[in-house]
Parts: C-alpha cells; structure tokens; sequence
C-alpha cells in the first residue's frame, strides 16, 4: 500500500529582480534601442544548438512533487500574453566531485544519469515564486524547478533552452519518493 506524501504549503513569492536573484534572472521590457547590460538575461547556451519554441501545457495544477536540473544551460521561460504562473525553486546543487571537502560529503553525492554529480534539494530550501505581467525568467545552470503552473486550464509558454535539454540534461529529484513530501502552492 503506498503511504500518502505529507503535504507542504508554501506561499508564493512575487518574483523581482532582488526576490529571484539567488536562482536566475527576471527580465522585464527595456526601452528598444537600450545596450546589453545587467538587466538582459545573461544566458549559457554554449553546449550545444539553442531551441526557443512555444510549449503549450494543460492542468498544470498549484502543487509538485518533482523537481528538475539542467547542469549544463540556462532556461527561460516566460507566459504568453503575460498571465500569472508560478515556478517551484530550489539553489543549484550541482558539485565538482573534485571539491568534495568537509562541508560536501562523497556519500551525500549522487551521479546524474547525465555524468554530473550533484546534491539533492532540500526540502526546507524550496521556493515558490509567482511571475506576473508582462517577464520572464532565466534559470541559472542547476537551479532545479517545477513548472511552469498555473491557475487556468492551459497556458502557453516560450521556452529557451538546448534542443537536446530535455534528453541529454534533465536530472530529476521526486520529494514524493525521496522525502515523503508534496508541495501544494498558497497564493
């Protein structure tokens, strides 16, 4: 018999440039003509061939219980039309197995099936964040996330990222079967 996962209420947070700093960028409308400067998202696209394209998604409830990685590009992401959405966030993990030291143990490392090494996210660590109006936000390499959810039936979305992203680096974590835990998002 499977044990019902402990449910976790998190209160989103508006994503701003200062609230999201810690895992990527937000990115709001810059007067045409502006330079490129610390406001533009800084991306990490070197790895391989970019793809920006359209995903449509469909019940996307307020709650996860899996997250993702990608250790090798950044990802943005951004609403269609500019509606409210949210995104579950934990920091980076990802870790050079030659800096494991003290403060990083081997045994609390685990190897991607993508060949990186990384920790797993904790649990106490995971954000919510609403991205309302007219922005988008840029991951950093390794911030693992749920999402995009949203409130509506469906939402469409542009995406940035590798075009081999979701083959070649996607490391997920399930808090369900590692922690026991669901996330359920309070707005």
């Amino acid at each position: 018999m499977d044990i019902e996962p402990r449910v976790v209420k998190l209160r989103a947070i508006e994503a701003t440039p200062e609230s999201f700093r810690e895992f990527g960028q937000v990115i709001e409308a810059s007067p045409d003509g502006e330079e490129f400067g610390p406001q533009d998202a800084h991306l990490e696209l070197n790895q391989g061939v970019p793809r920006f394209y359209i995903i449509h998604l469909e019940g996307r409830a307020l709650q996860f219980s899996t997250v993702t990685h990608h250790a090798s590009v950044t990802q943005c992401l951004g609403s269609i039309g500019g509606e409210d959405w949210y995104l579950g966030i934990a920091k980076a993990s990802v870790v050079d197995k030659d800096e494991v030291n003290d403060k990083v143990k081997m045994e609390d490392v685990q190897k991607s099936k993508c060949g990186h090494y990384y920790l797993p996210p904790i649990p106490d660590d995971v954000r919510v964040f609403r991205i309302s109006g007219p922005k988008f936000v840029k991951l950093n390499k390794g911030t693992w996330h749920a999402g995009p959810l949203f409130k509506k039936k469906e939402m469409d979305f542009y995406n940035l990222e590798l075009s081999n992203t979701n083959v070649a680096d996607h490391t997920p974590h399930s808090f369900g079967k590692c922690n026991g835990i669901k996330f359920l998002i309070e707005d």
